[in-house]
Parts: C-alpha cells; sequence; structure tokens
C-alpha cells in the first residue's frame, strides 16, 4: 500500500512537471484505489479513460435536458464540498495521531524505568536474606557431618568388634563340629566381611579377611569329608555325624560358594547310582531291552528309600531326588545307546516298540512326580501339555521328561517303518484278494470299498504312534511309505477291480486274412466277407449291471480316496517338524485317483456309446430317400432311448454320492455321442435319383433329430421317478450342437438353385462351417463332382465378399468385431430353438424360419478362401487392391485366429 501511495506521488510530480491538468496512476496504484474504493456501483468519473466530453453529452444529451443545468452544477459543487471536508478530516486526523503516538512512547519509557528500578531493588534483598540464611545454618551443618562421622565410625567399630569375635568363636565351632551353631555366626561374618571390602588395603582388615575365607576353605572340606565318612560303606567311628548334623552341615554349605555344593552333590548322586551302574552292566542279562521295565523299578524303589531315609537331610530347594532321576536318565540312555548298537541284529519291532512304551511310561511318570527345574525348564514349559488324540487311553500329559531317555531309541525307529510296510504289504494282499469277490452293493449299502476306509484307518493310527515316537525323519520316512501303498492300492485294487471290455478285432483280423488268403480266386467275394465278419466280429461288447455297479464303486473310492489323501497330507504336515514339512508332497498321488476317476468316467462313457452304436449303423443304412411319410420317431431313435433307460438310472443311483461326476459322465457322453452323430448324418443319403430332395425323408430325419435332442435333454433324470433339471452348462451344450445337426438338415432341404441362394442360406444357417463340412452336405445333396467344385469356388467368394462387407460396414473397433463373432451362434441358436419341429412340406417355410439369423461371417470357412481374394475385393478396396488386401488380412487374422 505505502508503495503504491509513494508511485501515485511521483506520478502526481511528474504531471505537474509536465504541466498538464490530467493525472495518470501507474496500474498498481489503479488497483490499490480500486480496491479502497469499491462500490457497488462504479462512478463514472473513476474510470481510468474517464472524458469530460463524453460524461457532459451523457448528462445532457438534447436540448430539453438543458433545463436541469442548474441543479446539476449545484450537486457537483456540493460533493466537491463534501469531497474537501472528507479530505481535511482525514489530514487533520493523521496530524493528532502522530501526536498521540509520542505521548505513548514517552509513557511506556517511564514505565520501563520505574519497573527495571523495582526488579533491582528485589533482587539485591534476596541476596542479602541467602546471605542471612547461611549464617544461620552454618553451625547445624557441622553438626549434621559430626554425628555421621560419629555413626559410620561406632558401627565400623562394632562390625569390626564382630567380626575379630566371630573369627575365633568360629574355629572353635569348627573344631567341635557343631554346624548348627555355625550357620547364624557365619552368615553374619560373611555379610560384615563383605563390608570391609573397601578398606582392605589396610593390612589388619586384610588378614581379617584372609581368616574369613579361610574359614569358608575349612568348612567346605570338612563338611565334604564329613558326607563322604558317613556314606562310605566301612566308615570308621570316630567322627561319623548323625543326619541332623549332616542336615546342619547342608545348611552351612548354602552359604558358602555354590562350587561346593555343585561338588558335593555330583560325589552323592554317583555314590547313588553306583549300584545300579553295576547290576545294569551292558554285560548282564538283565541290561537287555526286554527286561528294561525292571531299570525304572530299581530307580522307583531307590528314590522311595532315599526319601525315607536321606529325605530330612537335604533341603529342599537342592532337589536331590531329582538330580537322581535327571542323571539316572542320562546314564541310562548312555547304556542302551551302547547296547543297541552292538546287538542291533537281535532288535525286531515287538522289542523296540515295548521298551519304546515302558520308557514313555516312565517318563511320563516322571514328569508328574518333578518340576524339571534342574533340567534348566521355565514355567512355561513345566505346564506345557502335548496333546495327543483324544482317545481313551491317551491323555494330555506333561512333558518335562519328554526324550530324556527315549531319544536313544531314534537311530532305530527304521526297524519300526520297515514292520509298517511289511503289514501294509500284508493288508494291501488282503484287499486285493478282496477285490477280486464279487461285491455286494445292496448289502453294504455304500459305493465306497471298505477297504479303502481301513487303509486309511490304519494310516491314522501309524501316524498317531509314528508321532508319539517322533515327529522328525522317522515321520517323514513314514509319509514315504503312505505314499508307496497309495499308488499301490491304486493299481492293485482300484485298477486291478475295474471291468474291461474285451473285443474280438485281434482274432478277427487274423480269421479274415486267412479268409482272403484262402479264396484268393473270387477275390470280390472274399473282400466282402472280411468286410462283413470284421464289423460283425470286431463288435465292442457291453458291460452288464454288475460290471458297471462296479466301475461306479471304483469311481466313488477313488473320489473317497482322493479327499482323504488332501486331509492325510495337511495332518502329516501338521505333525512333523519344520524341517521336513516341505518335503512331504502328494500330488503325484492325488494325480493318480484323478486319472482312475477319469478312466472309470470315460468306461461308462464307451459302455454307454456301445449301446448306440448298432442304432447309427441302423440310421445310416435307412433309405431316407425312398421315405414316403412322416410318422412317429424311427426304430433306431427308439433304441437309442431304450439304451439310455436301461443303461443311465444305474449309473445314476450308485453315483448317488458323486453327483458331480454323474454330471461330468453326461457332459462327456454328448461331447462324444454328438459329433458321431452328426458323422453319420453326412452318410444319409436324401436325394432322390432325379437330383431333386426328399422332403418327407428330410422331415423325417429332422424330427428324429429332434427327439433325439429330446432325449439328450433328459438323459440325466431319465427313468428317475424325480424330475430333476439338468445343469444348465449340459443343456447349453446339447443345444448347441443338436441345433447344428438340425440346421445341417435344414441345408439339405434347401434347394441348390439358384445356388447364389443356397450359399447364402448356408452362410446364415451354419456361420462356422469348414469347406470340409460343406462338401459333405454336398454330397449329402448327391451334387456331382463338377459340380461341387463350382458351388464350392462360389461358397469361397460368397464368404469372402460377406466378411469384406463385415468389415466395412461395422465399427473399426477390433473389440466389436470379435464380440460380434462371439454372440452369433449364440443367436443362431435361440432363432432356431422356437422353430426346431417343422411340420411343413414346403422348402421355402424351412428357409423362412431362418431368416432371421444372424449373417456373420464364416469363421473357418473364410480362413481357407483368405489366399484366393480377387477382383471382387479389389473393387470393394476402392482401388487400392494390394494395402486394403494387407489391411484386411491382418484384420482377419486378429478376428479370427
Amino acid at each position: 500500500m505505502s508503495e503504491s501511495v509513494g508511485t501515485a506521488e511521483s506520478d502526481v510530480s511528474n504531471a505537474h512537471t509536465m504541466g498538464t491538468n490530467k493525472i495518470q496512476f501507474s496500474k498498481e496504484v489503479k488497483q490499490v484505489i480500486d480496491k479502497v474504493l469499491k462500490t457497488d456501483e462504479q462512478d463514472p468519473m473513476d474510470a481510468p479513460d474517464f472524458n469530460t466530453v463524453d460524461y457532459i453529452n451523457q448528462l445532457f444529451p438534447n436540448e430539453q435536458s438543458l433545463a436541469t443545468i442548474d441543479e446539476t452544477i449545484q450537486r457537483m459543487q456540493c460533493e466537491v464540498s463534501l469531497i474537501d471536508d472528507n479530505i481535511r478530516s482525514v489530514v487533520r486526523g493523521q496530524t493528532n495521531t502522530g501526536q498521540d503516538g509520542q505521548l505513548a512512547l514517552c509513557e511506556a519509557q517511564k514505565v520501563i524505568s520505574s519497573l527495571f528500578t523495582h526488579i533491582i531493588d528485589v533482587k539485591t534483598r534476596a541476596e542479602r536474606t541467602e546471605e542471612m540464611v547461611k549464617e544461620i545454618t552454618r553451625d547445624i551443618k557441622q553438626l549434621d557431618c559430626a554425628k555421621r562421622n560419629l555413626t559410620s565410625a561406632i558401627t565400623t567399630l562394632n562390625h569390626l568388634h564382630m567380626l575379630v569375635g566371630g573369627i575365633e568363636s568360629l574355629n572353635e565351632l569348627i573344631e567341635r563340629r557343631s554346624y548348627g551353631e555355625i550357620l547364624n555366626p557365619l552368615q553374619a561374618i560373611t555379610e560384615v566381611n563383605q563390608h570391609f571390602q573397601q578398606y582392605s588395603d589396610i593390612e589388619e582388615i586384610k588378614n581379617l579377611s584372609q581368616s574369613v575365607d579361610k574359614i569358608q576353605v575349612t568348612l567346605a572340606q570338612q563338611i565334604t569329608e564329613d558326607f563322604k565318612e558317613a556314606f562310605a560303606s566301612k566308615p570308621s567311628t570316630q567322627h561319623r555325624l548323625g543326619l541332623n548334623q549332616l542336615g546342619d552341615a547342608c545348611k552351612v554349605l548354602s552359604v558358602l560358594d555354590a562350587k561346593v555344593k555343585k561338588e558335593l552333590l555330583k560325589w552323592f548322586i554317583a555314590q547313588q547310582l553306583e549300584e545300579y551302574m553295576h547290576l545294569f552292566h551292558e554285560n548282564q542279562d538283565i541290561a537287555w531291552l526286554d527286561k528294561i521295565d525292571k531299570r525304572y523299578a530299581w530307580l522307583k524303589r531307590h528314590l522311595l528309600d532315599f526319601e525315607d531315609k536321606y529325605g530330612a537331610v537335604f533341603p529342599l530347594d537342592w532337589e536331590v531326588s531329582e538330580r537322581i532321576t535327571v542323571e539316572f536318565c542320562r546314564q541310562t540312555r548312555q547304556q542302551l545307546s551302547q547296547i543297541m548298537a552292538k546287538r542291533t541284529n537281535e532288535m525286531d519291532v515287538r522289542l523296540l516298540l515295548f521298551a519304546i512304551n515302558k520308557t514313555q511310561a516312565f517318563e511320563q511318570l516322571l514328569s508328574k512326580r518333578f518340576t524339571g527345574i534342574t533340567l534348566g525348564a521355565t514355567t512355561t514349559e513345566q505346564t506345557r501339555v502335548l496333546t495327543l488324540p483324544a482317545t481313551a487311553e491317551t491323555l494330555p500329559t506333561i512333558t518335562v521328561f519328554h526324550d530324556q531317555i527315549g531319544q536313544c531309541f531314534k537311530p532305530h525307529l527304521d526297524i519300526y517303518i520297515r514292520s509298517i510296510d511289511r503289514n501294509l504289504a500284508e493288508l494291501l494282499e488282503k484287499f486285493v484278494e478282496m477285490s477280486k469277490e464279487p461285491y455286494k452293493f445292496a448289502e453294504s449299502k455304500t459305493t465306497v470299498y471298505p477297504s479303502s476306509g481301513d487303509l486309511f484307518v490304519f494310516y491314522k493310527k501309524c501316524m498317531v504312534q509314528c508321532n508319539q515316537l517322533s515327529n522328525e525323519q522317522p515321520m517323514y520316512d513314514l509319509a514315504l511309505v503312505f505314499k508307496k501303498y497309495l499308488r499301490e492300492y491304486a493299481a492293485k485294487v482300484l485298477e486291478g477291480s475295474t471291468p474291461k471290455l474285451v473285443t474280438n478285432s485281434t482274432s478277427s483280423i487274423g480269421k479274415s486274412v486267412s479268409l482272403l488268403t484262402r479264396d484268393m480266386q473270387n477275390l470280390s467275394t472274399a473282400a466282402g466277407q472280411v468286410f462283413h465278419n470284421f464289423l460283425k466280429e470286431g463288435d465292442t461288447q457291453r458291460f452288464g449291471r454288475d460290471d458297471l455297479v462296479r466301475i461306479c464303486c471304483v469311481l466313488t473310492t477313488g473320489e473317497y480316496c482322493l479327499e482323504t489323501v488332501q486331509q492325510l497330507e495337511e495332518k502329516l504336515k501338521e505333525k512333523v517338524s519344520a524341517a521336513y514339512m516341505n518335503k512331504i508332497d502328494m500330488s503325484e498321488e492325488k494325480d493318480v485317483f484323478h486319472r482312475i476317476i477319469s478312466n472309470c468316467i470315460q468306461l461308462l462313457v464307451q459302455d454307454l456309446e456301445a449301446g448306440c452304436e448298432a442304432s447309427l449303423q441302423a440310421m445310416a443304412k435307412v433309405q431316407w430317400q425312398h421315405i414316403s411319410n412322416v410318422g412317429d420317431q424311427s426304430a433306431f431313435i427308439s433304441s437309442i432311448c431304450g439304451n439310455f433307460k436301461q443303461t443311465v438310472p444305474t449309473i445314476r443311483d450308485t453315483l448317488a454320492s458323486s453327483r458331480k461326476y454323474f454330471t461330468q459322465f453326461c457332459h462327456r457322453f454328448v461331447a462324444a455321442f454328438i459329433p458321431k452323430f452328426i458323422n453319420v448324418l453326412y452318410r444319409c443319403k436324401l436325394t432322390l435319383s432325379d437330383g431333386s430332395n426328399n422332403v418327407l425323408g428330410c422331415e423325417q430325419l429332422l424330427l428324429d433329430t429332434h427327439s433325439l435332442k429330446t432325449a439328450l435333454l433328459e438323459l440325466p433324470s431319465v427313468g428317475s421317478s424325480v424330475n430333476r433339471k439338468a445343469p444348465t452348462s449340459y443343456t447349453k451344450v446339447v443345444v448347441k450342437d443338436m441345433t447344428r445337426a438340425e440346421m445341417i438338415i435344414k441345408v439339405v432341404m434347401t434347394p441348390v438353385q439358384p445356388p447364389a441362394h443356397f450359399t447364402q442360406q448356408v452362410l446364415k444357417l451354419l456361420p462356422d462351417i469348414t469347406i470340409a463340412e460343406y462338401q459333405k452336405i454336398l454330397d449329402m445333396k448327391a451334387v456331382k463332382r463338377v459340380d461341387q467344385l463350382q458351388l464350392i469356388d462360389l461358397f469361397k467368394h460368397t464368404a469372402s465378399a460377406a466378411a469384406v462387407s463385415g468389415l466395412i460396414e461395422t465399427p473399426n473397433s477390433e473389440e466389436e468385431l470379435a464380440n460380434g463373432a462371439r454372440e452369433t451362434p449364440a443367436i443362431v441358436t435361440e432363432d432356431n430353438n422356437d422353430n426346431t419341429v417343422v411340420s411343413s412340406t414346403d422348402s421355402t417355410t424351412t428357409t423362412a424360419t431362418s431368416t432371421t439369423a444372424s449373417t456373420s461371417t464364416p469363421k473357418r470357412a473364410f480362413i481357407f478362401s483368405v489366399g484366393s481374394f480377387t477382383g471382387s475385393a479389389d473393387k470393394n478396396a476402392d482401388g487400392s487392391s494390394q494395402t486394403g488386401i494387407r489391411k484386411l488380412e491382418s484384420l482377419l487374422k486378429k478376428r479370427f485366429p
């Protein structure tokens, strides 16, 4: 603001210097003036480009307005006077403000000077007060210091007196072996001696401290000798102490260095286990594993005898019984390791498990009896519980002493794993024998082999038992054994019991070849006989009802094994130690059971297909061109439906617990059967000798196709009292593929003449037809080979032109083109579903039912014709032939991969 005002002053001075009446302000000054003089309605005089002539003309636009000139002049004079008054007030106000500020500044300086004087006065008084207080308390401080020194001197003298007197009294008590009287003086002297450590540079104090150390050494030696004398096998009665004196001696040892107590306990525990080491030496018969329980019985008796005789001698916090037990476990573990290493050949799984079970029971007993504090166990470990599977025999047990002895058996657990391997081999042989017997599905009330449940129950018991023995390498080895016998069970029991289809094709071929060799004179007759015999004797045999049930049982058993193997893998990873967790992988075994399930479904599909084979052959042999009326469905359709009603209910009822695999069976059957039906359909001859279509034959075949589609849609629930809706995915597949078969018949019903119309109908009804399929349709219509070549060439050009037209008319987005290509079949399917039953005998009516179908470019047919692009494409490309063709080919490759 100040800068703008300064600029305005300079602008005004410049204007006066130039001798002009017009004042020119800079841009910044004008902006500041506008902010200060902001009004709702701007005065024209405030405008930067104000012009007096224009303003006067605005006030007086004509002669009549001059009548108010006096009033205007008077108003202007009033405004000038008002502005002069305002300027005068502002100038005077600024003068008074400067004077008031100067007066306020002088007043503030006077107040600050007064305040400073007051602070100096307060500081001086505080200093005088402090000096006075120091003078008063000087004598009191001296008295306090003298009191502290006197108290310290008296205390030190008392401690010194206690130390000197205590040393003398302790020496006397040591000579008399009065350990009960030694404890308190010894504790006091020890504490006093710690007090005098800061005066160790004084000779007298140093000597007294050495005397205390000597007393402690003497006591340690003397008490150790007394203990050895008291527990010697042939003690001398001169200094033999009683149990009460030994108890007092132990209390004295608690005050001495901890090493003394540790050495004494080490000697005492070794002395207590001396008898055990002698009785169970490795060259003794009682030391072998079959008598391992006698070791543990000896310790139980010895601990009871020890606590009864010497329990009162040792303080409770020494945990002597637990220390003896820990040392017993260590010695036993070493002895058993040495013995088993030397006598490995004498060990079998029964002996090993007997020793392990006895050892585990003994360790559990020790865990209940002792806290494990001498083992270095924390509070958490002392209360930790090993949770075993909830059975009547296994209860939660504290594991403080877990593997204190049992660790020695782990290197020999391979014996246990080999035993499990042998047991599983015997069990598998039993299962194989059971699988050879006829399976009574009605009696067992389950489709899963009982042997599979028995196998996994045995697995569970082995896993629980092995987890109690070790969860490291043995558990991993057990998992490998499990994997081995899962594969063998799948191969020998499931695959071995799966019925197989036996064909006579091999013997038929041999017999036919011999017939052909023997009858070379009449070659045509022999060849016909060979072909007839090959078809007749090479037919695939059907499964019986029991075989179908057996296949379904194998399938459900494979499903059960697959699910249980997944749970088994998770449980093994949960039980095994972290080092082996990532090594356990049963994906191969799961793949085996997946393959068995798939093979069973394929066998069921093949059997149902085999039942339809004769009907399809009968369909191909029908003289469709000679049918004179349209009736009910043909006999071969009834035969196919009868085959469905005979076979499918058995499969569906047996797979009631595996509904998803029954649905998969239906999917795979229609995926295999419908293409086979369409191939047979191509072999049907529907054209009369004069080249015209037999409309009645076509309509009969169309009716049979529709009946077959209905039968396939009802296939999942055929013969069932409950009308259950088929899965949507299955329905879509049947409708899509069977509608294609109907469209093929409708194409055959369309006259070849004129060829252009016929080709357009083909592309409308079968937008994804291939050249090979198109040629098969021409064969069905008995079109001559020469005419076929012309029609195929026309078909290629029509398809190419349709593709070009579609690319030009549709948007340029490649995604929209691809979406349109994917949506076309669905449109055709929906249109034809509404018109599946054709009642009219006029072929034009049949053509009219499909006029709403999509005209999308046929996908595979156009791929074959891309290379033969000619003149029509050049015209559609508007002269840019080469560039247009390349661009078109690029788009088509992206659209039709």
